[in-house]
This record gives C-alpha cells, sequence and structure tokens, in this order.
C-alpha cells in the first residue's frame, strides 16, 4: 500500500494532485469532502440585491390597480384586436342556422370560435368540452339544444333560467356564430374527464354545404358570354344579307 491519506473511514484515497489553497474552510466534512469558505462573488451580491430593489417598482406598476397593465389585461387586449382583424376579412355574418353550419366546416374560423370559448366557456365547460358546472358538450346528447341552430340561440339568450348566461350583450355577432360553431365541432370528440350525457341525444349535424362560387368567378363567366354574344351578332348580320 502506498502513503496516500485515508478518510475518515480508513479507506485509501487518491493522491492529491497539485496545491490545496490556503482558503479558510467551513468546517463541513461529508465523505471526507472539506467544504471552502469562499464568498460569493460581488456581482452575483449586486444582482440579488438589485433584483430585489427591482421587484418594488415593477409590483407597483403591473399590480398597483391601473388598468390595462397585467398580463392577463394586456392579452386580452391584443386577442381582441386580432380578432377585428380578422373579422374585417368577412364583415358582419347573419346570425343564422346556416351560417354555424358554413363556418363548421373551415378549420381557419373554427380557430378563432375556439379562443372565444377558451376565454369565456372554459369555466363551466371545461377546456375540452367534458363539463364542469355545465354539460357535457362532446356527446351526441343536449338539454336545450334540438338542432344545430339552436346552439346559437342558446349563447345568444342564455338557458336553464340564468344557470346559461345570456352572451349577446357581451360577444359580438361575429363571435357568437363563430363560437356556436366550435361548440358543435366539439361533439364527437373525446373528454379527458367528461361529464354523463345529460338531455336527449338529437339527429347529427348537417353535412358541409356545397361551395359557393366565387363572385369574382361568376362575374368573368357573364364576360364571356356577353363576348360570345357580341361576337355572333356580325356573323348573324351577314348570314341574313
Amino acid at each position: 500500500m502506498g502513503n496516500n491519506p485515508k478518510n475518515q473511514d480508513g479507506i485509501e484515497q487518491e493522491p492529491i494532485v497539485g496545491e490545496i489553497p490556503d482558503d479558510p474552510l467551513t468546517g463541513h466534512a461529508y465523505d471526507g469532502i472539506q467544504e471552502f469558505d469562499n464568498p460569493l462573488p460581488g456581482w452575483w451580491k449586486w444582482m440579488f440585491i438589485g433584483s430585489i430593489m427591482f421587484a418594488f417598482p415593477y409590483a407597483a406598476f403591473y399590480h398597483g390597480g391601473a388598468e390595462g397593465r397585467t398580463a392577463t389585461e394586456r392579452y386580452d387586449k391584443a386577442l381582441a384586436e386580432n380578432i377585428r382583424l380578422q373579422f374585417a376579412e368577412i364583415g358582419e355574418l347573419k346570425m343564422d342556422r346556416a351560417t354555424v353550419v358554413k363556418f363548421l366546416y373551415e378549420p381557419n374560423w373554427l380557430r378563432v370560435g375556439k379562443s372565444v370559448f377558451k376565454t369565456n366557456c372554459v369555466s363551466c365547460h371545461g377546456a375540452d368540452g367534458g363539463g364542469l358546472v355545465g354539460p357535457n358538450l362532446t356527446d351526441d346528447a343536449y338539454k336545450n339544444v334540438k338542432d344545430i341552430g339552436d346552439i346559437l340561440n342558446v349563447l345568444e339568450n342564455g338557458a336553464a333560467g340564468g344557470a346559461m348566461p345570456a352572451w349577446k350583450t357581451r360577444l359580438s355577432p361575429n363571435e357568437l356564430v363563430l363560437a356556436a360553431s366550435y361548440v358543435a365541432s366539439l361533439r364527437g370528440t373525446e373528454a379527458a374527464d367528461g361529464k354523463p350525457a345529460e338531455g336527449r341525444v338529437i339527429a347529427p349535424w348537417p353535412e358541409a354545404p356545397p361551395e359557393e362560387a366565387p363572385a369574382a368567378d361568376e362575374a368573368a363567366d357573364e364576360t364571356k358570354e356577353d363576348a360570345s354574344e357580341d361576337a355572333s351578332e356580325p356573323t348573324a348580320e351577314k348570314a341574313a344579307t
């Protein structure tokens, strides 16, 4: 055996390479390993003190009660602005059954309806529509809905004596329509912890409506027809002479 140092259990240790600093020790020892009592770097201490000092004006600015400063309020404002920009593309929607069916099959606009649902409806119906205080929206049974158009009516005017609030004074027509389409889209999905079915099983939702021909294409077709008629008139006159 060599002359290597031994730990407190009498087990020989590897030889020490290099010089041991002559720094003060804390007096703590773990498995024969001693701990130097080195101070924290000055820059670390000043960052720690600075973060504490910064916390006071930060808390006063963001949590002092001024409107529109919290992260939640700023998010809601940005979300509302984004929705307004998107609604500029489609104008004001008709609040009827056909419009709800149409946007049920348009995934891009369903995402807007989903954001409305996430902002206003998850406290009662759950993030995945499985139901909390309110009913499960993912099964085939409904309490206040017999047809897909009734979803819009329930959102607009409420139901169950106020248990389901009326949203017509809180949401725009476009938000109501797209939220209704999104709620309809939850049917047949799987909720993580869905409530038992309530109400009556109703018929499936209507199929997707046929795509409408763009107005520009219709105008182009009309122009072609007019041009062909104009071209055929001289031929007919020449034949008559």
